[in-house]
């Protein structure tokens, strides 16, 4: 990258990191955001330096003349002006989850789906971090891989989260370890339909050859559906079946399969993070670091110590004996179905927010069904979400409108002693948020800040 001319559009955490790496790899950087400096707080800060061009604020489109490569951020979809523009003007175009695999060294071992990810991202990295690896967990977790691209060595493992946006715009990124953990309805406001959404997972494979593996869901029809396509061996999970390799339950027991041979890795009971969504998290990072060596060991070990991550079912505060619960991550259907799920008592749920164009359906069926009792909605999706309700049989709904603390001011008022008050919105955050980040702490602030006497 030396003396290359690269434009970077989006600013976010990614954008800052892959400018910041370009910069300090000799290149001639010039940043690109719809947003102009004064919209930005101090996080830009770390980008005053030579060798970096600010052009904020101005059209993307009209500052490719005389660029090299274009490097977008996952926010930037690939049919925006600059995008199209220029590859018409044959400037190669890549992602910040590319342009950091090309600038890094060591093992890569990368994770996607539609839920879990993160989990199941952060258990992979504690697993080989107790295995006495240099292990750097990146990626869509929150954390830019081109923040730790220059910092990898040959025998250091690099641990991504890699989402549907950023497999839009690789080229030769390749996994030596993949894995698909489920496909449901997801971000069809940018992909279109499910074809284009499952055809964007499958990418995390594409580059991956015969020396390497890639974990499927076996119980997912359409992961499963995938497993003719690589060129890479290829294992399963299942929580429910008996697949030919891989990891699955057996006698209440987590057992890795090969060869026709099952090994016993931990009893499924004793996997420290609930619920049967954290349990197939568990077989997934079970068959992926069976497949990259790690002893039986150091997984059983991981397993029994691993907590969780935050903003997923994350234990918050017990008031008055009522728990409260953060799953802000919770910002699909199928992933606010697995927290709701894991309610053992009686639970009001928080829920709503900025619309991805998906039917709440099989949310509002599994309400149904299950400890919630009462829903408290808020955000763009709350008419929806009521009206889907009540065509389930639902009828026990308050609406907060915008107001976050009258939403959790709502939910404990209506919960008694030994239910828990939930949130896991179903949706994503931009309407009342920055991200489900931003949510999430605001959750735990209000939550601890109150007291008893908000009932």
């Amino acid at each position: 990258m030396k003396d290359k001319n690269v434009l970077v559009v989006g600013m976010a955490r990614s954008g800052i990191a892959a400018a910041k790496l370009l910069s300090e790899r000799g290149a001639h950087v010039r940043i690109s955001d719809i947003k102009t400096k004064d919209q930005f707080t101090d996080g830009l800060r770390e980008l005053e330096r030579p060798g970096i061009e600010w052009r904020l604020g101005e059209k993307s489109e009209t500052l490719l003349d005389g660029m090299d490569l274009l490097v977008i951020s996952p926010g930037v979809p690939i049919d925006k002006p600059v995008v199209i523009k220029a590859k018409e003007m044959g400037i190669p175009v890549i992602g910040e989850l590319e342009l950091a695999y090309r600038m890094s060294q060591g093992s890569v071992v990368a994770i996607t789906g539609t839920n879990g990810k993160t989990t199941t991202t952060t258990l992979m990295g504690e697993i080989f971090k107790n295995m006495g690896k240099r292990t750097f967990v990146v990626g869509n977790i929150g954390y830019p891989y081109s923040a730790v691209a220059a910092q990898t060595q040959p025998d250091d493992v690099v641990v991504a989260e890699v989402s549907s946006f950023q497999l839009e715009t690789i080229d030769t990124f390749h996994p030596t370890i993949s894995a698909i953990l489920n496909i449901t309805e997801d971000h069809l406001i940018r992909h279109g339909t499910m074809e284009a959404y499952i055809a964007l997972k499958a990418r995390i494979f594409e580059n991956q050859h015969e020396d390497d593996t890639v974990v499927l869901n076996y119980d997912d029809p359409i992961v499963r559906g995938l497993e003719k396509e690589p060129l890479c061996n290829v294992i399963y999970f299942s929580r429910t079946q008996v697949p030919p390799c891989g990891a699955y339950v057996k006698d209440e027991e987590i057992v890795f399969r090969w060869d026709g041979v099952d090994k016993a890795i931990c009893p499924a009971a004793e996997v420290y993070i609930p619920g049967p969504h954290n349990l197939e998290n568990a077989l997934a990072a079970t068959a992926m670091a069976m497949a990259a060596g790690v002893p039986a060991a150091v997984i059983r070990h991981t397993l029994r110590t691993f907590k969780g991550v935050e903003h997923r079912i994350e234990f918050v505060r017990e008031i008055d004996g009522v728990r409260f619960i953060n799953d802000s991550k919770g910002t699909n259907v199928d992933s606010t179905i697995k927290a709701v799920d894991t309610m053992k008592t009686d639970t009001v749920l928080i829920a709503g927010g900025s619309d991805k164009h998906t039917s709440f359906e099989p949310l509002c069926k599994a309400i149904v069904q299950s400890k919630i009792r009462h829903v408290v909605l808020i955000g763009d999706t709350a008419p929806q979400l009521e009206r889907q309700l009540k065509e389930a049989g639902f009828e026990s709904i308050e609406h907060a409108g915008y107001d976050f603390q009258k939403a959790i001011d709502m939910a404990f008022r209506r919960a008694e002693c030994g239910w828990n008050v939930l949130l896991s919105p179903a949706c994503a955050s931009f309407d009342m948020f920055t991200d489900y980040e931003h949510r999430g702490r605001e959750f735990k602030r209000i939550v601890g800040e109150m007291s008893k006497q908000s009932r």
